[in-house]
């Protein structure tokens, strides 16, 4: 299929935001929300800044503690001697003993980019979405935004030592905001709210972390309120073997067509590579998938996808469209933002229709 990459790309990059805390590095601006306001193209940057070590046997991770009842930034010293603890991931400080996380190598938090075309951007200079609770104390990430009659629905990851669970937060004019708390507790990430009621539901897709049975995988739940979230149906699972057989998870906020919703996701094989895809789901029942893509709708191809923080990645939190094309923004290689435009008609050839079976979910 025809992937056109903006001549642009990368859009914004680390050199182009100045760090908001003292003595940090910004490290990555990638894996925006999309939402268009009063004109303009808006991107929810996730904008993840390392505090900087003088000394290379030392790594810095940063928290944001709440112990005394203010918000306070945390920097804890970890020796890269301390056989404890595995340093070899860029992003994550775990324990050797069982290969769970102890920290995170950077906070994040949401800035916002604005545009009048989509292509070029200027970053406002201070966070929009900031941690403010104790599920936040590592940060906040990856947020999806949802346009719902005049309000603005913008879910996101709330990462603490307790898990990374879902964060619900709304706006109607992106200067102020109200938080929802959590709308799915630990362990889960990558909701994407569907844009409208369907047969009297809100839905929502949704990616449990199963640490015992099971694997990362798309479930999808639905809501009469978009506050509380129930009735978790399985939606797709990974294959064996293949582009989309380690992890799997929900990409942009999913588009209505006249041939179904359309689903842009994400999936990593088993030695991380990270592509999108494309799913088809039901218009009236949209826990029933009716086409995915058995190849990706874009790989990690360009320089900029392909070498960054975290190589080999492309990574989609948002679309825009215009007619029969849409236009998806991307985060690149856990470091910059990019864009490509595609067809719709082009991403549904690409579809293979499914025999869905009774339940609705793919395996």
């Amino acid at each position: 299929m025809n992937v056109t990459r903006l001549k642009t790309n990368p859009l914004i990059t680390p050199d182009d935001v100045t760090p908001y805390h003292d003595n940090h590095e910004v490290i990555g601006v990638f894996n925006a929300g999309v939402a268009e306001y009063q004109g303009e193209t808006l991107l929810l940057l996730r904008v993840a800044e390392r505090p900087i070590s003088d000394n290379p046997d030392i790594v810095n991770a940063p928290i944001i503690d709440f112990s005394s009842g203010n918000r306070n930034l945390k920097i804890i010293e970890l020796n890269k001697q301390d056989s404890k603890y595995d340093f070899s991931d860029p992003r994550t400080i775990r324990y050797q003993e069982n290969g769970a996380t102890a920290y995170l190598t950077s906070l994040s938090y949401i800035r916002l980019a604005r545009s009048k075309d989509g292509e070029e951007f200027t970053i406002d200079s201070e966070p929009f979405i900031y941690p403010e609770t104790k599920h936040e104390t590592w940060g906040v990430e990856d947020p999806r935004v949802t346009l719902i009659d005049d309000t603005y629905y913008i879910q996101y990851s709330a990462a603490s030592q307790l898990g990374i669970g879902v964060g619900l937060i709304t706006t109607e004019d992106f200067q102020t905001y109200e938080r929802h708390g959590l709308m799915l507790h630990p362990e889960n990430k990558d909701a994407a709210i569907f844009p409208e009621k369907i047969n009297g539901k809100y839905y929502t897709l949704h990616r449990p972390v199963p640490k015992g049975i099971g694997s990362p995988e798309i479930w999808i739940a639905e809501s009469r309120d978009l506050i509380h979230w129930g009735n978790h149906q399985h939606l797709l699972g990974l294959s064996e073997d293949g582009w989309d057989s380690g992890r799997i998870g929900g990409g942009a906020v999913p588009f209505k067509t006249e041939e179904g919703w359309l689903e842009v996701y994400h999936a990593a094989d088993k030695n991380d590579r990270y592509c999108l895809g494309a799913l088809l789901l039901d218009l009236n029942d949209p826990s029933k998938v009716l086409a995915k893509t058995f190849e990706p709708i874009l790989v990690p191809e360009a320089d900029y996808e392909v070498n960054g923080f975290f190589n080999q990645v492309v990574f989609t939190c948002g679309v825009t469209l215009q007619n029969r094309n849409v236009r998806v923004y991307y985060g690149v290689a856990d470091t910059s933002m990019a864009a490509a435009d595609m067809s719709i008609d082009d991403i549904l050839a690409k579809l293979t229709y499914l025999k869905v079976p009774e339940g609705g979910a793919v395996e």
